[in-house]
């Protein structure tokens, strides 16, 4: 009972004191309202939680009433933190947390914008503790508050709050909210009641999201932005933000969706497009509700608006798990192609997906898919056929085909059960549009892969589709039939290759090309692999298969070939790939011995057609080759064949081509031995008469005859047939003497004919005497030059070009009918020039000699072979090593080959000279010969030994030496086993490795080839010795050996090479150097020639030991392994050497010695770097580049702890290359530079490289470049280095801090050292130029701001921090002092502004010293860009000065300008303006001070101080009018004080500010004003200076702006009044000075305009009558007749001989005349009148008529408009003023009219004209005029009427004659 007791006092007290606060609250003040609140609310919310209900009840009446007083007064401010922290609780009471949230809104509604900056990181906290109501309340205040912070600094402060208060739960709240607002769209009209949607939203979220708000557009806008932009300061997951990023980047707004576009690819770019959750949300978005049936209407999610579907498929097309998140997947594809409100664009990006799916979907997902969307892909082809035309459709069409491809490599079997899908591509290739095909000929492509394991049925019914593709008129058919023939069927697929046949001869390069690689077998090889991985071996069709198809598609070739054949069965090219691939076949048939009679037969048909004459020469020579190859397998059975077709073979012995011909020569020769002995003899006869008929034939015709008598005559020695000797005897005659014929490639195919003959044995010749040919044959060894006469004729015969047959006269003459006169006709033949012909008898007689083993007659041959030593052709050199070859007796080809196949040499049969020469393949299988004829050799392999090996391989000759060695190494090559070679291997070993070091390079190629041959031929011990020999030559170890006896003619060098003689000719022989070394007087400078040439022999040892070692390299393995750390470093550098042929052929060992690149490299690194950098240094050139090249390769992606220890070398030889003097070493140094800056750019950037690195390469880097680079001489170097730094400075970051002082110093001293030296030149001739020095180095200054020093500037004021500060300011203040250079102290300057601004407060410390060096420097500057860069450093550092600094500064600058230095005032202007600029603040202390002496300032005569100032004062006042209020007192003072001064320029410029204070200060106050004139007045008598004016202008400004208070200041209260005022003036217009009177007249004009209320007549009239009266030359005044005109006699009296423009005078009168009352104009009125009139006479300018009449019309209008006051006037009566009109119409009329009429200007007629018409009106109601004058003006304005044009004046003319007819009619 007491506790209810005690609870009911407790509720009663409550209560009591509620209702005390309610009193309290309904008698606060509105004003203090808000005060109040700020504690009364958030405790009356508090008390809700009373458990004492009236307590509530009353706290309820509370808030009701403080929402009535706030309700409309918006400016009253709540408690919004209070009441935030109210609702915080967990456990507070329910009421007084919806209370404190109701308020919280209506708080938040109110606040500023700081406050909300301050709460929204409090209500982003703990939102996920509230209900969803209230998580809702939050989040719409947050983005409501957010609306402010789309441009403001405060999003940053709010991001870092957040960052370290927001929990995981609460970010993802406010991440989905951010999401939802992002979707949100205001449609643009909503009905009255209706429902808002909105794409990708629910209704009910749209309505969480906008509340009770009427959001707009713009705030809508807002909102968005401010959501973004506080995401982007908060640093979340990429997974988190990126759907709002992307749902922000095709927002309708622009800067919304910039924004989003923006954020996206900055802050997601590393976003994990593979994670489930985040790809789920995509697709969640981009579907909406996907079950709308399970959920309440108002919760179904709205799919996404087509734009933004359309980029959310662009996502889902990088993203793998997109493609597999299996069933969204394909519901994503099918709103895409098929859904409601689809675009053309979503439907191509839904293609684009599809393909995307197809390709990356997995196998298990696409199975279940694939039928379905094939299905929907069909459809969607179906529905857009005939529309193939419609552009917009082109590009889905194209990605539906692609899909189509797509899919059939996926899931094959969906397509290879059936045809339908081949049939319809391939229908459609040739239906669509050419744009289309394309994209079906790839779907096509695709499709192939899928049929490629397709039943024989599918693949039967393909091949016919194919076969009617492959002549469609569509290129794209053609290509894909070729394309399916190539890769659904398998080479032996004889049907397929057919189509492969036929594509060969299309119109298309490509479709050609693809058609080719069909028929080889090598495509098919990268194909065809089995299961295992293996490749299957490749088999060719059989023969029968290939050849039945063929003649099945093509009948007629079964059929027999008629003589004369023209039509082809095929095009060329078909048969010529028909013709190549069937003899494949026949080929790989023999070694199967599975080509059947029938088929060879068919073969011998397809070839026989293909020679019809219709056919491509290529055709003809593929046809004939492969008919002989056909031949030989069988050629008894072949010639019993061809027996019957003699004609057919003998019409292609004139072809045009020597291969056909002797194709066809062979192949009668074989068909002789079928013949009989008759049937042959008349062969033979028939075929040799065509040599000897004397009718004139076709070179073919006669070549082609001569060739087949060679083959016959061959074939009918072997006695089958047997024909008479003497018919052979008389073919061979017949041949011997077209070996003697004018043409040389006739007689060198008599003598090849020869030859062939020569092979079957002995001819049927006599022997001779042959031992006289040896002893003649030595006249060949004698160049052409010294041959006998004879001899030249016979060469000259030979080499003529005229054939002229020659009948013999006789065969019986037995001396021609021996072996010693045909060898006589082969040595005349080899004089010949025709190479060609010099080769066939080369080998013929290698042939004859290979026939028969006579020792006579291979001595001989001998020496006629050994005659061609000094030939320099190649061509006759290898043949020769044939014939020598032939004659040693031990080749690897028999008599049969080389007659009855396509044998051409031994070269080929080997591959010799094409490099890939391997003695154990092929070459083992020796002929055997009769042993007899090998005991006849014996003496002739001695002779060719040592004549190769004592005397040709050590002659002093090259072309000796090189004949040698290619001699004796085709004679290993081709008889290398035989026993005495064999033998012979260690000395031919030596002489061929003293034969590397040759100048000649076809000599080193033969001696390195022959080295790898004697390598594979000899034993172990001899190739271990050639492999140390070869390294001792490529290392530079070896030493030569066999010496070369050098003879006078011996050629040391190569011509041109070591220059020339004084004379002008070569030196090149040892003899000629010897004469140069005796005639320089320097005998020993022969050893240095000697040198160089060994030198040269080194480099050229390496060279050819490479061609050897290469191939040696494969089969030595492990013998190289200790000799590679010697080897690696020397090859790696030669891969570089600047002779292309070392760089070869050291790259060919190179492959062949290291297997692993680069492994090899990693082993032996250090020792290639040691080697590199060595060798930069060499003296050698070729060395240097090298090494230069190889380090530049090898540097590359390097790590710190490979190339640290020796980067600095690196530099540093890489400087010296760059200033080689080699031009191609410099080359290769920029090569290297690249690399290096390229490497130490990487190896300093801290994202890239460990920070250990970075710091180790920056101490290492910085200091070289900046002391060795920078500083250098070279160019090119300095270049490097300044790019190097900046790339170095930029990626470095805080590692270059310990290195900052010194890179600054050097980067500003670089901004003036490293500028174009042209700049400075022209800056130094500027004046002469007429170019401003000025702009020129702003010019200057702003080039220096663009180069790499300044970006590396602005980089290291970036990592400034307070240690490097102290080290940067004393080196900044001793460059201030001590740099030079335009460029370098503006770059001082600005550094240190912008240093200022980096640091901000840090510098204050530093501020005094930097201050003191900088203000002097200002004044001391002469560069007007080097001081205003030095004044902007000054207001950078004044802004962190203390504030005694600032104020002592600010009065030593004030001082700077108050002395006569025009340096020190200009320092003071540009100080103060940029103190303006930059420290405003700081300066509006002392502005009493700056801003009067600035305001004077502005008008200073110099322009540069003048506009400083200006500047100044605009920047330090906000209104001009205001400024000069405030200041007045201290402006006026100012003012006084320069008006004082002794210096006439201050007088001046006082004056100007004078008269600008007038004009802006309308009312000022009288001390001020009479302050001012007193001053003026003052300065205005006395001496005239120039500029003395502007003292005039400045009393008439001071009297226009105060002329009401001057007005009124009675002449006896001591100030000065307009009369003093007027006098001054007066005495001024009185002045000697010109220019000064005019400006006088001028100003008083101003004042007396100014004070027109005043009469100041009896003041001006003197001056104006003294200036008449000056004018005229007048000496007695015309006005001095009474008492009141006595001033014109004084001014008479008074006048003054200088003389000013009267227009200024009578601007005074008129002036004088509107202030003037009418009393004053009566009685000055005559003089007024002679005033005017006295110059209105033609004689004065119109100027002057144009004044005197204004103010004439002036008086008549004062005149008229002062009628009214006459009879008020005491002394006057109404008669003196018509008296005085009276007068002014019998004055002026006359004179007016005078003007008018003489006067041609526009202006003056219309003056005259409104003067005339004042004077009658005036006359109009004064009195009548004369008659005469009415007379005179009708007749003198008609004239004038008549000739004035201007329509003005016209209407005045009008006017007039009205007024003066109403005047002549009186009253």
């Amino acid at each position: 009972m007491a506790e209810g007791s005690s609870n009911a006092s407790s509720g009663a007290e409550e209560e009591a004191m509620v209702e005390r606060l309610l009193t309290r609250l309904a008698l606060t003040d509105d004003a203090k309202l808000e005060k109040v609140l700020a504690k009364l609310l958030p405790f009356a919310i508090s008390l809700l939680a009373s458990s004492h209900n009236p307590t509530r009840v009353k706290v309820i009446e509370i808030l009701s009433h403080i929402n009535k007083r706030v309700k409309d007064q918006h400016n009253i401010q709540l408690p919004l933190k209070d009441l935030l922290s109210l609702s915080r609780p967990t456990n507070v009471a329910p009421l007084v947390k919806n209370f404190s949230l109701v308020y919280v809104e209506m708080a938040f509604e109110r606040s500023s914008f700081e406050e909300r900056e301050e709460v929204i990181p409090d209500m982003l906290c703990d939102l996920s503790s509230y209900q969803a109501q209230h998580q809702d309340l939050f989040l719409r205040l947050v983005s409501k508050g957010l609306e402010s912070f789309v441009a403001g600094p405060g999003i940053e402060r709010t991001g870092d709050r957040l960052k370290t208060m927001i929990s995981t739960s609460d970010r993802s709240i406010f991440v989905e909210f951010c999401l939802q607002f992002m979707l949100l769209q205001l449609p643009s009209n909503v009905p009255v009641g209706g429902v808002v949607t909105c794409p990708g939203l629910s209704i009910k979220q749209i309505s969480r999201l906008s509340g009770k708000e009427q959001i707009n557009n713009n705030q809508l806008a807002a909102r968005k932005l401010g959501m973004l932009n506080l995401l982007a300061n908060l640093d979340l997951e990429a997974r988190l933000v990126y759907p709002v990023f992307i749902v922000a980047s095709i927002d309708s707004r622009e800067q919304v969706a910039k924004r989003g576009e923006e954020l996206l690819k900055r802050k997601t770019g590393a976003v994990d497009l593979e994670d489930d959750a985040l790809i789920g949300r995509l697709f969640s978005i981009f579907l909406g509700t996907t079950n709308p049936e399970e959920i309440a209407a108002e919760a179904r999610i709205a799919p996404a608006s087509p734009a933004l579907r359309a980029r959310l498929v662009v996502t889902f097309m990088h993203s793998v798990k997109a493609a597999n998140l299996f069933p969204m997947t394909l519901q994503c594809v099918f709103d895409c192609l098929q859904g409601k409100g689809t675009t053309t664009r979503l439907k191509q990006a839904g293609m684009e997906f599809t393909v995307w799916i197809f390709k990356h979907a997995s196998n298990e997902q696409l199975q279940v898919m694939a039928p379905i969307m094939l299905n929907n892909l069909l459809k969607l082809l179906d529905s857009q056929e005939g529309s193939e035309t419609d552009a917009h459709l082109l590009p889905l069409r194209t990605f539906t085909f692609q899909a189509i491809g797509q899919l059939a490599q996926r899931v094959p079997q969906l397509f290879s059960g059936t045809t339908e899908m081949a049939f319809r591509l391939f229908n459609a290739i040739r239906a669509e549009t050419p744009s289309m095909r394309f994209a079906v000929q790839e779907a096509l492509k695709s499709l192939a892969a899928a049929y490629k394991s397709c039943s024989e049925h599918v693949k039967t019914e393909i091949h016919a589709l194919l076969l009617e593709n492959i002549s469609a008129v569509e290129d794209e058919a053609r290509f894909c039939a070729i394309f399916w023939a190539r890769q659904l069927y398998s080479l032996n697929h004889a049907p397929s290759r057919f189509l492969c046949m036929l594509g060969a001869a299309d119109t298309r390069l490509d479709i050609r090309e693809m058609a080719l690689e069909g028929l080889n077998p090598v495509e098919f090889e990268k194909i065809e692999v089995d299961g295992a991985g293996v490749a299957n071996s490749i088999s060719y069709p059989l023969l029968l298969d290939i050849t039945t198809y063929i003649c099945q598609r093509q009948p007629a070739l079964l059929s027999d070939v008629a003589v004369g054949e023209r039509m082809l069965i095929f095009p060329s090219s078909t048969y010529v790939a028909m013709i190549k691939f069937v003899l494949k076949c026949f080929k790989e048939g023999l070694k199967k011995v599975s080509n059947s009679l029938q088929s060879m037969d068919y073969f011998r048909l397809l070839l026989e057609h293909a020679m019809a004459f219709d056919g491509s020469l290529e055709l003809h020579i593929t046809a004939s080759s492969a008919l002989i190859e056909l031949v030989a397998i069988d050629p008894q059975k072949s010639a019993q064949h061809y027996r019957d077709h003699l004609p057919w073979i003998k019409q292609f012995l004139g072809h045009i081509d020597h291969g056909t011909r002797d194709s066809f020569g062979r192949l009668l020769g074989i068909s002789v031995a079928a013949l009989t002995s008759a049937e042959a003899s008349k062969l033979l006869q028939e075929v040799t008469s065509f040599l000897q008929d004397g009718v004139k034939r076709r070179f073919e015709e006669l070549d082609g005859a001569i060739c087949a008598t060679g083959y016959m005559l061959a074939q009918c020695m072997t006695g089958a047939p047997s024909v008479p000797e003497v018919m052979m005897r008389t073919a061979l005659m017949i041949l011997i003497e077209w070996m003697s014929k004018s043409d040389p490639s006739l007689a060198g195919s008599a003598a090849e004919a020869i030859g062939h003959a020569g092979l079957r044995g002995s001819l049927p010749l006599a022997t001779g005497d042959l031992s006289s040919l040896v002893s003649t044959s030595s006249c060949l060894e004698a160049p052409y030059d010294n041959l006998t006469i004879e001899s030249r004729q016979v060469v000259s015969t030979l080499d003529s070009h005229q054939f002229v047959p020659q009948n013999r006269s006789s065969v019986e003459d037995k001396s021609e009918e021996s072996l010693a006169f045909l060898m006589g006709r082969l040595q005349t033949l080899l004089l010949s020039k025709d190479s060609k012909a010099v080769q066939k008898s080369v080998l013929a007689c290698g042939h004859l000699c290979f026939g028969v083993a006579v020792p006579e007659l291979l001595d001989v041959s001998l020496h006629l072979l050994f005659s061609l030593s000094r030939s320099k052709v190649e061509d006759i050199l290898f043949s020769v090593g044939e014939a020598i070859s032939f004659i040693w007796g031990d080749v690897p080809v028999s008599v049969d080959t080389m007659l009855m196949s396509n044998f051409v040499s031994l070269s080929s049969l080997s591959n010799f000279l094409t490099g890939d020469t391997n003695v154990n393949d092929g070459m083992s299988s020796l002929v055997n010969q009769d042993s007899s004829l090998e005991d006849s050799r014996a003496d002739a392999r001695e002779k060719i030994i040592r004549k190769l090996l004592d005397e040709l391989l050590v002659s002093s000759r090259d072309e000796e030496r090189c004949a040698g060695c290619v001699w004796l190494v085709s004679l290993i090559i081709y008889c290398g086993r035989h026993k005495k070679l064999q033998l012979l291997l260690p000395e031919i070993q030596e002489a061929l490795c003293h034969l590397l070091g040759d100048r000649n390079e076809l000599t080193q190629e033969m001696a390195a080839r022959g080295m790898s041959v004697v390598y594979e031929l000899g034993e172990t011990s001899t190739k271990d010795k050639l492999v140390k020999l070869l390294v001792d030559t490529l290392s530079g170890s070896t030493k030569r050996k066999r010496a070369v006896k050098l003879m006078e003619d011996s050629e040391v060098f190569e011509e041109g090479t070591i220059g020339g003689t004084p004379s002008g000719g070569n030196i090149s022989t040892y003899k000629e150097l010897c004469n140069l070394a005796n005639e320089m007087g320097q005998p020993d400078l022969v050893y240095k020639f000697m040198d160089l040439a060994n030198h040269q022999a080194s480099l050229n040892s390496k060279r050819g030991a490479a061609f050897g070692f290469a191939k040696i390299a494969k089969q030595a393995g492990a013998a190289l392994l200790p000799y590679l750390r010697v080897l690696v470093p020397k090859l790696f550098r030669y891969q570089y050497d600047p002779n292309k042929r070392i760089q070869e052929a050291m790259g060919h060992i190179w492959t062949s010695l290291v297997a692993e690149p680069k492994l090899v490299i990693q082993e032996f690194f250090d020792d290639i770097m040691d080697d590199l950098l060595v060798n930069l240094g060499s003296r050698l050139w070729r060395s240097r580049e090298a090494s230069c090249l190889a380090l530049a390769d090898l540097l590359q992606g390097r790590k710190f702890s490979e190339v640290g220890k020796y980067l600095e070398r690196v530099w540093i030889m890489n400087f010296r290359a760059m200033d080689d003097i080699k031009e191609t070493v410099r080359n290769a140094g920029s090569s290297l530079s690249r690399v290096l800056s390229s490497l130490s750019t990487r190896l300093c950037d801290r994202t890239l490289t460990p920070s250990t690195d970075v710091n180790a390469t920056i101490s290492i880097l910085l200091p070289l470049l900046v002391s060795k680079g920078i500083l250098s001489n070279v160019t090119d170097v300095r270049q490097l280095s300044i790019n190097t730094l900046v790339k170095i400075v930029k990626g470095a970051g805080e590692a270059v801090r310990p290195q900052l002082p010194d890179l600054v110093a050097c980067m500003l001293e670089s901004l003036s050292s490293l500028e174009d030296q042209r700049l400075s030149y022209v800056e130094m001739h500027a004046d002469r130029a007429g170019i401003s020095t000025e702009k020129l180095e702003n010019v200057r200054v702003a080039i220096a701001k663009g180069s790499p020093m300044w970006d590396t500037l602005d980089t290291c004021l970036q990592q400034v921090d307070a240690q490097t500060l102290d080290l940067l300011v004393p080196r900044l203040i001793q460059l201030v002092r001590s740099g030079v250079g335009l460029n370098t102290r503006v770059g001082i300057a600005k550094f240190m502004s912008l240093l200022a601004q980096q640091v901000g407060t840090s510098i204050s410390l530093h501020s005094g010293p930097l201050l003191k060096v900088l203000i002097p420097t200002v004044k001391s500057e002469r560069s007007p860009a080097v001081r205003r860069s030095f004044a902007a450093a000054c207001g950078g550092i004044i802004k962190f000065a203390e504030e005694v600094q600032v104020r002592k500064l600010v009065n030593d600058i004030l001082e700077l300008y108050k002395s006569d230095d025009k340096d020190a005032q200009t320092a003071s202007g540009l100080l103060l303006r940029e103190f303006s600029y930059q420290a405003n603040d700081l300066l509006k202390g002392d502005y009493a001070h700056v801003l009067p002496i600035a305001f004077i300032a502005r008008f200073d005569d110099n322009k540069d101080v003048s506009s400083n100032f200006e500047e100044v004062w605009e920047e330090n006042i906000s209104s001009e009018v205001v400024a000069m209020q405030l200041y007045m007192p201290e402006i006026v003072d100012a003012l006084c004080e320069s008006l004082g001064s002794s210096s006439w320029k201050e007088k001046q410029k006082s004056a100007k500010a004078v008269v600008k204070l007038a004009e802006v200060e309308s009312e000022w106050s009288s001390p001020f004003i009479q302050r001012l004139l007193k001053s003026i007045l003052k300065e205005l008598p006395g001496r005239l200076w120039d500029g003395k004016e502007c003292m005039l202008e400045a009393i008439s400004a001071v009297c226009r702006g105060s002329c009401r208070g001057l007005a009124e200041i009675d002449r006896n209260s001591g100030l000065i009044p307009p009369a003093a005022v007027i006098t001054a003036v007066i005495t001024a217009c009185r002045r000697n000075k010109s220019s000064f009177r005019i400006t006088a007249f001028s100003c008083l004009e101003e004042v007396l305009k100014a004070f027109k209320d005043l009469d100041f007549f009896d003041y001006v009239a003197p001056l104006v009558e003294e200036c008449i009266l000056a004018s005229n030359n007048k000496t007695e005044s015309s006005l001095a007749t009474s008492g009141s005109d006595d001033f014109l006699t004084e001014a008479q009296e008074s006048q003054n001989s200088s003389s000013v423009p009267l227009e200024k005078v009578y601007a005074c009168l008129s002036a004088t005349l509107t202030g003037a009352p009418l009393s004053t104009l009566l009685r000055n009125g005559k003089s007024i009148i002679m005033a005017i009139v006295a110059n209105m006479h033609p004689g004065k300018t119109w100027q002057v008529m144009l004044s005197a009449l204004s103010a004439a019309r002036l008086f008549a209008d004062r005149l008229l408009s002062s009628k009214s006051e006459t009879s008020s006037l005491p002394g006057f009566s109404e008669s003196s003023y018509n008296d005085l009109v009276t007068q002014l119409q019998e004055s002026l009329i006359s004179p007016v009219l005078d003007c008018l009429s003489s006067s041609k200007i526009a202006q003056v007629h219309i003056a005259a004209l409104e003067c005339l018409e004042r004077i009658l009106k005036l006359a109009s109601f004064s009195s009548n005029v004369p008659n005469g004058i009415v007379k005179l003006l009708q007749v003198r304005l008609l004239d004038v009427q008549a000739q004035e044009k201007n329509a003005a004046a016209r209407s005045l003319i009008s006017g007039i004659q009205e007024l003066v007819n109403n005047v002549a009619k009186g009253p």
